[in-house]
């Protein structure tokens, strides 16, 4: 980017830092104030991305990256054995549901589209992305079995696409492969991303761990250490052809289960190879996960700048009404199928279904789609343009509903005993600065 385009982005940056505080519980929220910051630039031409869509497809593809990684530390296999029942719904029967009932309704909207592009879309927009209804996770009123399931829901289905996602997008740019070719080329995907993973991520934790021990690192570059192994992981994937996004988010599992036990005492954790356990790998990577919200606000800022005209162009009945179909009934249909028999009520089915918002995961496969085909046909540009008049409906309207549904859905819940929780699971929410690093 020319280096106005930066001064724009920073300046939004420590600007939105200033009052994120009293925007906290709002209705606007970051994605909001971010997409909407650069679809106002794209609009008046201060700034303009569209000549950087490889730099901007680099970013994108590292933000992804981080944020798996930094997900999965978070919702380690620890942590999930103890809460599993809910998410497990989501993730193995409601994901599967929604790229399968997302077809069906773009087959019937688009019957032109190939096969490869129907399936492409349903994909890409089966994520959920919990940033952009924060308060909905963050808010005490709403019960924590709802809560946790949307969170680890939003934290693994990103990572859990991506095969589909990588199937298809080589579909759809043409390239040819024969039934032993793509069998091949699947297997290499998921089964080298996820060794090289485990490679950045488990190793990763043994040697910080054991260099800690030995005195030999310092906090802080710890902390630096862990936002780099997403990137390795990230990066070693793509160089032997297998998929960067699994590895990375294999990494962030196997970083955040191998990690030691905090001990007593201390801001700084001792350890203890007695003490396995998920705390001390979230305790390094607080910082990862501060700069995958930095990340994040600057792919929001630009998807808006980027995207505009794209979605602007693409306003047709049929693609409105897919961007509708996408964030309701499609999202709220399978999430209905997988909760039966869970113990949810309709008020937690309709609740859970409405606030399954797309963002990053989304955004981050369109760009790098974009970056990917080599002429826009017709029938991309209504992919790309779907893509994205869902992605800003949901900005706009999952950002605007959060926080009044989350407090209107907490007073319909009866008074009870306080739910265990364990709130490393959970997004960190923090008013003033709550550690040192050293």
């Amino acid at each position: 980017m020319a280096a106005w385009n930066i001064v724009v982005v920073g300046a939004a940056l420590v600007c939105f830092a200033a009052v994120s505080n009293r925007l906290r519980g709002t209705a606007l929220t970051m994605p909001i104030v971010f997409v909407g910051l650069g679809a106002l630039t794209a609009l008046t031409g201060v700034v303009t991305l569209s000549q950087a869509v490889d730099v901007v497809a680099l970013l994108a593809e590292i933000t992804l990256a981080v944020i798996l990684f930094s997900d999965a530390t978070r919702l380690s296999l620890p942590r999930l054995q103890h809460t599993v029942a809910l998410p497990a719904r989501l993730l193995g029967i409601g994901l599967p549901l929604t790229v399968a009932f997302g077809s069906a309704v773009a087959l019937l909207l688009f019957p032109e589209w190939p096969l490869a592009e129907v399936v492409l879309l349903a994909a890409v927009l089966a994520p959920t992305d919990a940033a952009l209804g924060s308060a909905v996770v963050a808010d005490p009123g709403v019960p924590a079995r709802d809560r946790l399931a949307l969170n680890v829901e939003s934290g693994l289905n990103d990572g859990l696409v991506v095969p589909v996602v990588a199937v298809t997008v080589s579909r759809v740019i043409g390239e040819s492969r024969s039934v032993g070719e793509w069998v091949t080329f699947v297997v290499s995907q998921i089964g080298g991303g996820i060794a090289l993973g485990l490679v950045a991520g488990v190793g990763g934790i043994i040697l910080l761990r054991r260099a800690h021990r030995a005195s030999w690192s310092d906090g802080r570059y710890e902390q630096i250490a862990t936002v780099a192994l997403p990137v390795v992981a990230f990066a070693a994937a793509e160089a032997v052809g297998a998929n960067g996004f699994i590895a990375a988010f294999v990494g962030g599992l196997g970083f955040g289960s191998g990690g030691p036990r905090r001990l007593v005492g201390g801001d700084r954790p001792a350890l203890d190879d007695d003490m396995a356990g998920p705390d001390e790998a979230e305790h390094l990577a607080e910082f990862t996960e501060d700069a995958a919200e930095l990340l994040a606000a600057v792919t929001f800022f630009v998807f808006g700048n980027l995207f505009i005209d794209e979605a602007i162009s693409a306003i047709t009945p049929r693609v409105v009404i897919a961007a509708l179909a996408s964030l309701t009934v499609v999202r709220m249909v399978p999430v209905a199928v997988a909760l039966i028999g869970s113990g949810c009520d309709r008020a937690a089915r309709l609740f859970i279904g409405w606030f399954g918002p797309r963002g990053l995961a989304s955004i981050v496969f369109a760009i790098l789609l974009l970056e990917e085909l080599e002429e826009m046909t017709e029938t991309a540009n209504q992919l790309v343009g779907t893509i994205s008049v869902t992605v800003f409906a949901s900005v706009l309207l999952h950002g605007v509903t959060a926080a009044a549904g989350a407090r209107a859905y907490g007073a319909r819940q009866p008074v009870s005993r306080p739910e265990e929780i364990d709130p490393a699971m959970m997004p960190r929410v923090r008013s003033a600065p709550s550690r040192e690093r050293g």
